[in-house]
Parts: structure tokens; C-alpha cells; sequence
């Protein structure tokens, strides 16, 4: 009966891992090394200029039974004909529920480091490096979330020398959910205006997550009945 009851207790222990990529919302560059705009397709970047109070958001979820510290968070963008890093800041929030209407969890203003770059956003000619997306890593407070339903939203401050910042969507090019606010209105679902068509932004969550174990039926069936024994002993006991 002690085993069976440690069997139970172990199945339920908490099991955590390192630190690591905890969530990725798809591809920056393909396997050359480039964005490249989609046929039809005509917007290269979308703003997210926090002195312009313009910002995009995407979403991502975590599974039932599962939570994370979140320790620090990836975003991609570009300045157009900058070729080096130019970001300096990131202004971000993450909210549970709405986009707009949803309880805001955490948010802050982090400085960004240099994540390096990534590769290029291009359009028709392949070969073009004006347009060098690169990673602004954002180390924050740990976050602890349990599972849900969440939106990132999120805005770059960068050059005065350069325009933007402009957020590429993921270089596979899905159609997704992304959003974006202008001048600090209500967040709206992005649509391409020459394909018409969803976007998805690629960023990206880092920390550790925790699971446990769910005990599977056989293992909660046999200790049920481990219990059933045990207090039919005991009845047995008091009637002698």
C-alpha cells in the first residue's frame, strides 16, 4: 500500500525544466537567410514606432497542466537602410483575454540587446540588403503564467536616423491573427492591403516551463482499490 501511495505522489511531482525557448511564432528568415514578400503581397513591415504610439500584438497560449517563468522575451524588426543594431527600447505588455479588453498581466519599457542579425526582408530583388532584420532581446523581471490564453503586444523605439521601426511577418508567410494599433487606438487584425490576406509576427518566449505528471487510469484504478483493501482490513481488524 505505501508503494501504491508513492507511486501516486510521484506521478504528480512537478517536473521543471531549464531554462530554454519556451515559444517561437514562426520563422524570421528561410533557410537563405531572407524574408521575402509573398506574390501579391506588398507591405514589407508593419509599424510598431513607440514615439509614433504605433504597436503590433500576437498571441500564444500555454497547455493545461503546464506554466512558465518567463525570463526574458525576442522581438525582430528593421530600420530601413540601417546596417547595424539601432534598437533601443521595447515598450510591452502581455494581456490575458482581449486584445483590447483583457486584464493587462505584466508590462514594462526594457532596454533591448543586440540579438544579432537574422537575415534580410526582401521583395523582388532577392538580393537586396537594406532591410536587415535583427533580434532585440528583453530581459525582464521573471513572469510567472499559468495556462491560458495570452497576447503579446508590443512597440520599438529605435533611430531617429532611420525610418521605423518595421516588423516583418514570419518569412512562411501563413496567414495568422496578428494586430496592430495606430496612434494609440484599438488593436485591429492586420491584413496585407495587396493580397488581403492574415498575417502572423514572429516572436519569441524564453524561460522554463513546469509540468506534471498526469497519472495515468491504471495507476488511479489500482490505487483506488488499494484503499477499498486496506479499509475492508481495517473493518475486518475491529470485528475480531
Amino acid at each position: 500500500m505505501k508503494q501504491l501511495i508513492l507511486t501516486l505522489m510521484l506521478s504528480t511531482t512537478p517536473l521543471v525544466s531549464q531554462a530554454a525557448l519556451l515559444y517561437s511564432n514562426g520563422p524570421v528568415v528561410d533557410g537563405s537567410g531572407l524574408s521575402v514578400l509573398a506574390p501579391t503581397a506588398n507591405v514589407l513591415g508593419f509599424g510598431a514606432q513607440t514615439i509614433n504610439a504605433n504597436a503590433v500584438a500576437d498571441d500564444f497560449s500555454i497547455a493545461v497542466g503546464e506554466s512558465w517563468t518567463i525570463t526574458d522575451l525576442d522581438f525582430f524588426g528593421y530600420q530601413t537602410s540601417a546596417s547595424a543594431f539601432t534598437f533601443e527600447s521595447v515598450n510591452w505588455s502581455i494581456v490575458s483575454g482581449d486584445v483590447n479588453t483583457g486584464t493587462v498581466i505584466a508590462s514594462d519599457t526594457s532596454l533591448v540587446t543586440n540579438g544579432g542579425l537574422q537575415g534580410y526582408r526582401v521583395s523582388s530583388d532577392t538580393s537586396a540588403t537594406n532591410r536587415g532584420i535583427f533580434l532585440a532581446n528583453a530581459d525582464i523581471d521573471d513572469l510567472f503564467l499559468g495556462a491560458g490564453d495570452y497576447w503579446l503586444r508590443w512597440s520599438l523605439t529605435g533611430s531617429d536616423s532611420f525610418s521605423g521601426p518595421w516588423v516583418p511577418v514570419v518569412s512562411d508567410a501563413r496567414t495568422g491573427n496578428a494586430q496592430q494599433s495606430i496612434a494609440g487606438g484599438l488593436f485591429d487584425t492586420l491584413t496585407d492591403s495587396g493580397n488581403q490576406l492574415t498575417v502572423e509576427l514572429p516572436f519569441s518566449v524564453n524561460g522554463s516551463a513546469t509540468t506534471n505528471e498526469v497519472s495515468s487510469p491504471s495507476v488511479l484504478a489500482i490505487f483506488g482499490l488499494g484503499l477499498l483493501s486496506l479499509a475492508g482490513a481495517r473493518r475486518r481488524r475491529k470485528a475480531a
